[in-house]
């Protein structure tokens, strides 16, 4: 069953550790919350405290916070087809209890406005019991308290602020991208690679922008580079004329630009100036590798490189995301949010309970340390024949840590064309 909940008439969307790093060749009614004697050790997320494991209504319910307006909207669509594409596996294998599992959708928005806030009541009120979102460390920051102290598990595709490792999230907040800093220990390696020391950064003023520029910052100074400027901007800044300014004076050997839909004004703001990506080699992170073809004249980009989290996408897991979206171009978190769906179902499967607290009691459990399975179907028939399980997905093999971050990961490094369109050159594997 699937619920669009953003509005009445809306349409449904569908659609620190130390780094170990080796590069791959690249080409309901609400029951009474009641504590039970289920086992919460298997995963203990967090450091502070642990929910207590309450009693679920025997319907798994799915509710997705993600981005269909926003700064990041163009990350809703690969997002939405990756979880739409897991529920169909989960419910062509008999769902949950023998029913489907019940799915609603919502936006999050951006750190802009106060929709991701609206979106989570409307998803508690509906008996959710876990939320795949949101796409921003920012958003999740608004709602995270909200959505824990409910005792549902949020589970998200994206957020990668190293300050989730450690917030007292009762044990109830996971994702499945990795925290950034390993993206920030690639991106700094390659400043390093391609034999930029002094390096400008544009930072995007929200807990994603700072955390990934302070991880940039500390892998480029360990290698004998420097930050020559860090210029932080508003999300809502209207001109970025004096970060370029700015910029531009402290001549830097390179640009990193760590934005979202900003990105645009930010290139133009750069040209102006003489130093746009055809001037100084310029690198963009996940927030913003995009495809902008229909934004800049032929060749503007050209030679950009960038850094996005998630291993190579199969040709056969892309046709079968079109097949849920025909109008997909960008596959970006699309594993990462089909595998947090999956999860999601394979512990209340392994709980034997839908609560929110049962699920995040089992999701470490079924993440590692038991027999491999990839697909949903031999995950399901292996924990009903009583084994542990060790699910590796689309996204890589996840392996849980007790504070909710998958512990293995991958980078992709992608280069511009003349189209303003980017392309896979490599992978950097790495464990945190």
């Amino acid at each position: 069953m699937i619920r669009s909940l953003r509005g009445a008439g809306a349409i449904a969307v569908l659609g620190v550790a130390s780094l170990t790093l080796a590069a791959c060749s690249g080409g309901s009614s609400e029951p009474e919350a009641s504590a039970t004697s289920a086992d919460t050790s298997a995963s203990p997320s967090a450091s502070v405290s642990q929910a207590a494991v309450e009693e679920g209504d025997g319907t798994l319910t799915i509710g997705t916070l993600l981005p269909q307006t926003g700064s990041l909207a163009f990350l809703g669509p690969p997002e939405f087809a990756g979880v739409q594409l897991a529920l169909n596996d989960i419910n062509a294998a008999g769902g949950y209890n023998g029913k489907d599992v019940v799915y609603n959708q919502t936006d999050s928005g951006d750190t802009t406005t106060d929709i991701a806030s609206q979106s989570v009541q409307r998803l508690l009120a509906a008996n959710t019991d876990a939320i795949i979102g949101a796409a921003s460390s920012g958003v999740s920051f608004t709602v995270i308290d909200a959505i824990t102290g409910a005792g549902v598990t949020q589970i998200s595709p994206a957020n990668t602020s190293p300050d989730f490792t450690t917030y007292n999230d009762r044990g109830l907040y996971w994702r499945t991208a990795p925290s950034d800093v390993l993206q920030g220990r690639v991106m700094g390696d390659l400043l390093l690679q391609d034999g930029h020391l002094d390096v400008a950064t544009i930072t995007l003023d929200d807990p994603y922008g700072s955390g990934l520029q302070s991880n940039i910052q500390q892998a480029l100074e360990a290698g004998g580079g420097q930050i020559v400027t860090n210029q932080v901007f508003n999300p809502d800044a209207a001109t970025f004329d004096a970060v370029a300014s700015e910029v531009a004076s402290a001549s830097p050997e390179a640009i990193v630009v760590i934005a979202f839909e900003q990105t645009t004004q930010i290139i133009q703001a750069l040209q102006t100036q003489n130093i746009g990506p055809n001037a100084v080699p310029t690198y963009f992170v996940d927030g913003n590798l995009s495809n902008y073809a229909e934004d800049f004249p032929p060749g503007t980009l050209e030679g950009v490189k960038g850094t996005l989290p998630g291993a190579a996408t199969s040709d056969d897991f892309r046709s079968r995301l079109l097949e849920v979206d025909p109008s997909l171009t960008d596959f970006s978190y699309s594993p990462e949010s089909y595998d947090a769906t999956v999860l999601v179902a394979l512990a209340a499967q392994a709980a034997k309970n839908d609560s929110g607290t049962a699920i995040a009691s089992q999701l470490q459990a079924v993440s590692e340390g038991g027999t491999k399975c990839t697909a949903y179907q031999e995950c399901l028939d292996l924990l009903n024949a009583g084994t542990d399980i060790d699910y590796d997905g689309f996204s890589g093999p996840i392996e849980f840590n007790a504070q909710g971050d998958p512990t293995q990961a991958t980078i992709g490094i992608y280069q511009y064309g003349n189209d303003n369109t980017y392309t896979n050159v490599d992978y950097i594997a790495g464990s945190l």
